[in-house]
């Protein structure tokens, strides 16, 4: 009896324990709660974890504990942010509101079009591979304002010529002669191969392409131009005629004369296989090509026979190609693809052009140009960008026999090849040079490539992992087999959760399907390390929602 009485009233007792356990679980995480009790159990355990078990088992038939939990499980622990030791100045302008009510009644209404973000990023200051907005939160910067930053925000090393520039002179026309301009040309001019030795500068990459669609058209004396689906070679009236994508058109006429081949693209086009492209990572579809032989780049070279026969005339002005497509989301062609395309353009009597603005200054890693790693040589180099870091400059560089044929007429830029532009563009290829930032691009972009087709092969909705240093693709699908597009909402929930987490990349592709990654060139092991965490992170959280 003495023993069925102590059996009561302990049962009474852990009975009362369990219900007011029950309303605790109701207002806080069993987390919580378990690291708030540490007083001594009633079976002699400090570890009251072990009282909690033994509560619910005892009174699992009791049906108060079988419900439901509302009890939300801890968050996933997000990766840390590597350390940085600069301090930026706290933002002391104008409130958040205020700022996006001026962008919205002042600026263009294309400028909140373009804006980043359903919660956009308020910028106040920026440091190598780093910005931090107007509250003081640190983001690594992965997408380099449009793979502009060539060797770090505010590199100190370019900073300070500028400033010294700044003190000296900051413009006046090449109707006068300073050292800056002719300096700097010689410079770039040494880093191409020759006949490549006839600079002219502009501003921005729109500019140069105009131009150089110009000086073909001159010198050959043909009109038509062509350039490849999905290709991105400028805003300007002309050079939206050379873009290949309906989200840069506009109903007007542009750029007469312009015409838009197949895309080699051998992850969505019709033809690719397992080792077609330059690159760490191959797709992941099927090939039956023997060594040396690529039957993707023999029906993507039979399109533009097609083109030829079909759409232009017998003899046509140029043939413009990106290295690797920008906008169009890192794609990648076969490897012998330009090297047969050029060909086939000479032969009717067209110049071939290099579109340089993204791959060149070293992000390709393996050459300091991106032509280079498909072993041609164009008649011109166009350029922008990451020329001077994100100082306004641009610049086309073609033969002295090309150039002659410019001198025609009388062509004039006011700002193209100022002091202070040469100056810094000068100063930003000897800091490639001295800090070593085209072999980091090599090195960083190789290891963040082959991680990145990690998650591919772990993640159905990666559909290929893509690129050549850091200048990456990582496209989204619904799925492997059909490759269709993930679609645009699933695409910004991933893309806003990694801002959340701290990471800034960007997005392109005909669809909007691709993300991009186009890093300052300074960027560490580390820093990829813990994009790499964000990134599984991000798409693993859209998984569990999806």
């Amino acid at each position: 009896m003495l023993f069925g009485v102590e059996f009561k009233a302990f049962h009474a007792l852990i009975l009362g324990f369990a219900a007011k356990l029950f309303f605790i679980f109701k207002t806080s995480a069993m987390h919580k709660v378990c690291s708030r009790l540490h007083g001594p159990s009633l079976f002699g355990k400090t570890d009251q974890r072990i009282l909690v078990e033994a509560c619910v088992k005892f009174h699992r038939g009791c049906g108060v504990l079988c419900q439901k939990s509302a009890v939300k499980h801890p968050p996933p622990v997000l990766p840390q942010i590597p350390p940085c030791d600069f301090k930026p100045e706290p933002y002391q302008g104008m409130s958040k509101d205020r700022l996006l009510e001026i962008r919205k009644n002042n600026c263009n209404p294309m400028t909140m079009k373009v804006t980043y973000y359903k919660k956009p990023v308020f910028i106040n200051q920026g440091y190598m591979q780093w910005l931090w907005d107007v509250d003081g939160r640190r983001y690594l910067d992965l997408f380099a304002g449009v793979a502009t930053i060539s060797v770090g925000h505010c590199n100190p090393k370019v900073t300070e010529v500028a400033e010294k520039q700044l003190r000296r002179l900051w413009h006046t026309t090449a109707i006068y002669v300073y050292p800056q301009m002719q300096e700097y040309a010689e410079k770039l001019a040494s880093l191409l191969p020759d006949p490549l030795k006839v600079v002219y500068f502009t501003n921005s990459g729109s500019e140069a392409n105009d131009l150089a669609v110009l000086m073909a058209r001159l010198h050959t004396g043909n009109f038509d131009v062509i350039t490849l689906r999905g290709s991105y070679h400028g805003g300007s009236p002309q050079a939206t005629g050379l873009t290949s994508n309906a989200d840069y058109k506009y109903p007007v006429p542009s750029s007469m004369g312009c015409h838009n081949t197949m895309c080699p693209d051998v992850f969505r086009g019709l033809w690719g296989g397992s080792h077609c492209r330059d690159s760490p990572v191959q797709t992941i579809r099927e090939c039956s090509c023997s060594p040396g032989h690529c039957q993707a780049n023999d029906m993507y070279i039979s399109e533009l026979k097609e083109m030829f026969a079909t759409t232009v005339p017998n003899r046509i002005a140029a043939f413009f190609a990106e290295p690797i497509q920008g906008v169009g989301g890192a794609v990648q062609y076969p490897k012998n693809y330009l090297k047969d395309a050029y060909q086939l353009v000479r032969e009717k009597g067209g110049i071939c052009i290099a579109d340089e603005v993204q791959t060149g200054f070293g992000r390709t890693g393996s050459h300091f140009w991106g032509f280079q790693g498909h072993n041609v040589l164009p008649d011109m180099v166009t350029m922008a960008k990451g020329i001077a870091n994100g100082f306004p400059m641009g610049a086309v560089v073609t033969t002295a026999e090309i150039a002659r044929s410019f001198g025609k007429g009388v062509h004039f830029n006011t700002f193209g090849g100022n002091p202070l532009a040469c100056a810094v563009a000068s100063s930003v290829l000897d800091t490639i040079k001295e800090d070593k930032m085209q072999e980091n691009s090599a090195e960083v972009g190789t290891y963040l490539l082959t991680e990145l087709a990690k998650l591919r092969d772990k993640y159905e909705i990666i559909g290929d992992v893509r690129g050549k240093g850091l200048q990456i693709g990582v496209e989204m699908v619904k799925d492997k087999a059909s490759r269709d597009p993930l679609d645009p909402q699933a695409m910004a929930e991933i893309f806003e959760d990694a801002k959340d987490m701290g990471v800034l990349i960007g997005k392109g592709g005909l669809y909007g399907q691709t993300f991009r990654i186009k890093p300052p060139m300074c960027i560490t092991k580390d820093d990829a390390d813990f994009f790499l965490a964000v990134f599984n992170q991000a798409v693993q959280n859209y998984m569990e929602r999806r």
